[in-house]
């Protein structure tokens, strides 16, 4: 019998500022926190009410060494829903514009409208939609179709 993941649980980022990094994702993409101060550990965690914790951050200091440029191993991004309309990525776009935090990428997938983001410590986020009425379970080769350029 084979094992079968049932949902993506969580993320555990080393980022070199716990609180600078807290900022971005709690005040700048509106996670709450779990737990609003940790005694003595450099850590900030953070759900948007679907389970426990869905990111922990962990400190490493200033000293870490930087994401490398370019092609390589390990995480490329990851998605965060930020709505279900192309009205709700356009808050989100709004939002981002004033905290200063620049859109490095926006993509029409087909099946998501998508902007990405940089976080503190270069760590890649694509914020994204469902487009609604693409039904990528009745055709999957949706989900492989070509990207183009998104204009909200």
């Amino acid at each position: 019998m084979t094992m079968q993941v049932k949902e993506l649980g969580h993320l555990v980022l080393y980022v070199r500022d716990v609180k600078r990094s807290a900022a971005f994702y709690g005040g700048v993409l509106g996670w709450e926190p779990v737990f609003p101060n940790a005694p003595g550990l450099p850590v900030a965690a953070f759900s948007s009410g679907r389970t426990h914790h869905e990111l922990l951050l962990i400190e490493v200091g200033e000293g870490a060494a930087p994401l490398p440029a370019g092609r390589r191993l390990g995480l490329y991004h990851f998605g965060l829903k930020v709505g279900d309309s192309d009205d709700e990525l356009r808050e989100a776009a709004a939002r981002l514009e004033a905290a200063g935090v620049p859109v490095v990428g926006a993509t029409d997938h087909t099946v998501t409208h998508s902007l990405y983001i940089l976080d503190p410590d270069g760590n890649e986020i694509e914020l994204y939609i469902d487009v609604p009425g693409v039904d990528w379970k009745r055709d999957p080769a949706l989900i492989m179709a070509p990207i183009r350029p998104l204009s909200l």
